[in-house]
């Protein structure tokens, strides 16, 4: 039996799996962006612009599960704890927070549902630009603003044969 395009099941709850374990297996921290709309249970209080990035490692989570439909788990969120359930079609990037690597995803086909709040860019938004753009990339909103940070090449750093790369430098965006 032949399945159609329509019955082979989506790559990506599986690749959510496997960049989680490849950040916890080399000690860093997977953080999910997320397209919020009413199908995503997360503390709205935290939601900007329609969109939310969770820290998914084990220190920050309880009862973690990375399944095919959802990725559910408990979280303290301001020292309350919460049941998270995202869809899977939802998680619109993975990523290491120390180093930005991951991927990013197509965002959700609208359903009917509008995004919650409104649609400018946010942390999530900057985190998926900054994955497409290539690896070696620091995408990570710490302190809630929206922060795109690309390090300084070091002596350590692979060099093209005509000399060291004169990349772009720090730059935030707000």
């Amino acid at each position: 039996m032949t399945l159609s395009t329509q019955d082979v099941p989506s790559t990506r709850p599986y690749l959510i799996r496997a960049l989680h374990e490849w950040c916890t297996d080399n000690g860093f921290s997977p953080y999910i962006a997320v397209q919020v709309d009413a199908s995503v249970q997360v503390p709205m209080e935290f939601v900007k612009n329609g969109e939310i990035v969770l820290n998914v490692s084990a220190d920050a989570t309880g009862s973690l599960r990375l399944g095919n439909d959802f990725v559910e788990f408990k979280a303290r969120f301001g020292g309350i704890p919460r049941d998270i359930v995202v869809p899977v079609d939802h998680v619109i990037a993975i990523y290491a927070r120390e180093n930005g690597q991951g991927m990013a995803f197509p965002a959700p086909s609208p359903k009917g549902e509008k995004p919650i709040g409104d649609t400018s860019p946010g942390a999530a938004s900057i985190a998926v630009k900054a994955l497409a753009r290539g690896p070696g990339l620091h995408a990570v909103p710490r302190d809630g603003s929206a922060e795109e940070v690309f390090p300084e090449p070091s002596d350590s750093d692979p060099q093209p044969p005509d000399g060291p790369s004169r990349g772009p430098k720090l730059r935030r965006v707000k």
